[in-house]
């Protein structure tokens, strides 16, 4: 893969980036992700663009969801996350601005000014809520205010349930209530007649309902919810209120597009209309996912829905590059159009390569992610027979124009460390990674393939950016700017670390966290950490 050579920087880190995907992702909760998971199974490059505001943010607890019955909503998307991320797809924090298409993608605005570009789209983003215009009513969101009798009806059993209705479709759960607790009150506030023959029915089977509009929600001293005070004055006690919400849909990103959202059968949510089975959109490429398009939906059938949408989106990528004979390989455009638009980096070696290699016996060497190839020119410099790997072509083109032009020989293989054998059955005497941006697997196979070039007595040598610097860079952006890249779906030190001690040849020589070399810009990477290590011989 290829390599983001720190001390090759020549720019502000903050300055607008361009990436390449296969599929764009637009919302990161469960159907998103979902979609996701699908897809990048698939070996598809996939990027996740997420606000941050799921719905359910403020609920301690989500249910009905088999395997994660009673875990916190943050627990889920954090598993979620991580499993996402172990196939190499990007989860990018942020918010998209305007998506556009042009001839062959669509253009995905980023705060920050950094753009995407996908072949597909999924619109995942979901709903919002808008609550009755009762004081008091939205703080207890989440908690001692529900929605849902399936989701939390569970947690207010046997006590005082006040359901509030506010709209005929606030009717539908009421019978469900009554196997809940027998202390139910029904709160006609307003959007339904006092003479609805629901009303009476509920009513004769034992059940207090008061037709009155609310004034106001009481707490007690502690804040809990204690009461709704009607418009007379008199107060109806409450341990929890269950009401409906009016949904809105959340489709601003795509105006441009033509997107709109219609109102949804239910009469109290608007949604995008899209194909029940694949999930297209009115927009060909645009497909809809989860409770934008379906708003009823509890969490685990959003996640369905977006697994059901992501398998639709990658029959939609295969057969169309079945169409045209290709067979792309996943991240490799968007390196090429990074390479494709001139020098990145300064074309000088990595400071910490030169402190490593210097006093190694020159040999064989392997530059993995190896960019433009500074360290591999240098390498061939010192008496090394190199051979530069990268993922893209116009990289390794790169190379091999400045090898010509400084007389010197470098053999360069266009390869992805992550397939079978990337690097054929050649070994080296030194195998290196500078800041190779290298897609997690669930096996890891990058790294098996990294250590398994090394020859018996020889070196692999990996030097990155501290995880630690970025994170901290990360959390602590603005929610108006979007960081372009994830290193989290990208294989780290901790996981060569982890291989090489599990493994009685390898010995560890070296690793160690370093200020970053003199000159370089970036203020994200503070830090490199650099490892050496050596293959029993």
């Amino acid at each position: 893969m290829s390599s983001t050579h720190a001390s090759h920087d020549h720019g502000d880190d903050r300055a607008p980036v361009v990436r390449h995907t296969d599929v764009a992702i637009i919302g990161g909760s469960a159907a998103g992700l979902a979609a996701a998971l699908q897809l990048s199974r698939q070996r598809r490059s996939v990027i996740v663009v997420d606000s941050g505001t799921p719905r359910n943010a403020s609920a301690t607890q989500m249910h009905s969801y088999l395997g994660h019955e009673g875990r916190s909503p943050s627990e889920f998307l954090k598993i979620a996350r991580a499993e996402v991320r172990s196939y190499g797809t990007e989860i990018l924090t942020g918010r998209a601005v305007a998506i556009t298409r042009d001839a062959d993608a669509f253009r995905v605005e980023l705060t920050g000014g950094h753009v995407l570009f996908a072949r597909r789209v999924v619109a995942a983003t979901g709903q919002t809520d808008e609550f009755p215009r009762i004081p008091g009513l939205a703080k207890h969101w989440g908690g001692s205010v529900i929605h849902c009798p399936f989701c939390h009806g569970y947690e207010a059993r046997d006590g005082r349930i006040v359901a509030l209705v506010t709209s005929p479709a606030g009717l539908h759960a009421l019978p469900l209530l009554r196997q809940l607790t027998s202390r139910l009150t029904v709160v006609v506030h307003d959007g339904v007649s006092a003479a609805d023959p629901q009303l009476a029915t509920l009513a004769d089977a034992g059940v207090q309902v008061i037709a009155a509009p609310v004034d106001e929600i009481l707490d007690d001293d502690e804040g809990r919810l204690r009461a709704l005070r009607m418009a007379d004055g008199t107060e109806v006690p409450a341990d929890t209120i269950l009401v409906g919400t009016r949904l809105h849909a959340r489709v601003e990103p795509f105006a441009a597009l033509g997107l709109t959202a219609c109102e949804h059968p239910s009469g109290i949510a608007s949604h995008v209309e899209a194909d029940s089975v694949t999930g297209q959109t009115s927009v060909p490429g645009l497909y809809a996912a989860g409770t934008l398009a379906e708003p009823m939906l509890q969490v685990l059938p959003t996640a369905a829905a977006g697994a059901r949408v992501g398998a639709m989106v990658s029959f939609d990528l295969a057969e169309e590059d079945l169409r045209t004979a290709t067979r792309p390989v996943a991240h490799a455009a968007d390196w090429d159009a990074r390479y494709r638009g001139g020098p990145i980096w300064s074309g000088n070696p990595n400071g910490a390569l030169i402190a490593e290699a210097t006093g190694l016996a020159p040999g064989t060497a392997l530059d993995v992610g190896a960019g433009e190839g500074g360290d591999a020119l240098w390498l061939a410099e010192q008496g090394w027979q190199v051979t530069a790997s990268d993922i893209s072509q116009p990289a390794l083109d790169s190379i091999r124009v400045a090898a010509e032009q400084r007389g010197l020989r470098v053999n360069t293989l266009r390869a992805d460390a992550n397939t079978a054998s990337p690097f054929g059955s050649t070994r080296y005497d030194l195998v290196m990674a500078a800041y190779a941006s290298i897609p997690r697997t669930p096996d890891a196979r990058g790294v098996a393939n990294l250590l398994n070039a090394v020859a018996p007595g020889g070196h692999l040598l990996v030097i990155n950016h501290d995880s630690g610097d970025i994170r901290a860079a990360v959390e602590q952006e603005s929610p108006d700017v979007t960081h372009p890249y994830d290193h989290e779906a990208y294989v780290g030190m901790d996981d060569f670390v982890t291989a090489l001690t599990a493994s009685p040849e390898w010995e560890i020589e070296r690793n160690e966290r370093r200020d970053r070399p003199a000159g370089a810009v970036s203020t994200r990477h503070v830090h490199d950490v650099v490892m050496r290590a050596r293959r029993a011989g």
